[in-house]
């Protein structure tokens, strides 16, 4: 856990702003030109409840693997699912989002109404772009449509110009 030195409010590993008090985090910077890990480790092998556990559903808090929202400051939990659409719901439409993005601005920030996808399997995630008009970047740069990438904590999307870092907490 990080503590913010602001107010001394507790928030998970990556996190970039206190959700209290607002106070930024002072990060290590990485270099831009690091390369996408093939493999992602420890935090996602307890997703998958062995074949006679009880799974107790999570609370915001307790969810391993959250979005965070890099301009607008919100932090999005993901619980109880191993794949994710991520869009924006207007009105009259069929087919929605698992992550609603309308309420964060998503037509402003240019987010498709289905833009892409995060998928969970385990011990991966995957980005995946579904066309968008406006495009998806993984560490600044363009990712083709259709085609998994993959993502670990820390790395940050963006969804025509909204900016989403993930985070996975162990």
């Amino acid at each position: 856990m990080i503590t913010c030195p602001n107010c001394g409010n507790k928030e998970i590993p990556g996190a970039l702003f206190c959700k209290e008090c607002g106070a930024q985090f002072v990060t290590i910077s990485r270099d831009p030109t690091m390369t996408i890990p093939s493999r992602i480790t420890d935090p996602f092998h307890e997703l998958i409840p062995e074949e006679n556990e009880q799974v107790v559903p999570p609370t915001p808090e307790d969810a391993r693997i959250s979005l965070f929202l890099i301009d607008i400051g919100e932090v999005i939990p993901l619980e109880g699912f191993l794949e994710y659409t991520i869009g924006r719901s207007s009105e009259d439409q069929p087919i929605l989002p698992d992550i609603d993005l309308a309420p964060y601005h998503g037509y402003e920030y240019g987010v498709s109404r289905l833009h892409a996808s995060i998928k969970i399997d385990p011990p991966y995630a995957f980005l995946i772009d579904f066309g968008s008009a406006n495009g998806t970047q993984l560490n600044g740069q363009k990712i083709s449509p259709n085609k998994p990438y993959p993502i670990t904590h820390g790395d940050i999307f963006i969804l025509g110009e909204m900016k989403i870092q993930l985070l996975v907490s162990r």
